[in-house]
């Protein structure tokens, strides 16, 4: 069970293809192991962004919604070798 990332990263304002483009980068800086939490929007950031994380190889926790009516959502994201 993770208790606190090692990382956050914060792409809502970005716009694809760039938000995946932030988050491989974050995840090269990272240990094997090391965990991201990176806070996207919904619709392409949404669909893209795990999707491809899983593409890499690595591990998606989990993706909740955060609260509040924006449709920011909340990834986590643990660096696999």
């Amino acid at each position: 069970m993770v208790n606190r990332p090692d990382y956050f990263l914060d792409i809502t304002d970005k716009i694809c293809p760039i938000t995946f483009v932030k988050t491989k980068l974050q995840i090269e800086r990272m240990a094997d192991g090391e965990v991201a939490e990176v806070r996207l929007n919904a619709g392409e950031p949404l669909e893209n962004v795990p999707r491809s994380v899983r593409e890499e190889g690595h591990e998606v926790l989990s993706l909740e919604p955060e609260e509040g009516p924006d449709g920011v959502h909340l990834l986590l994201i643990r660096k696999k070798t």
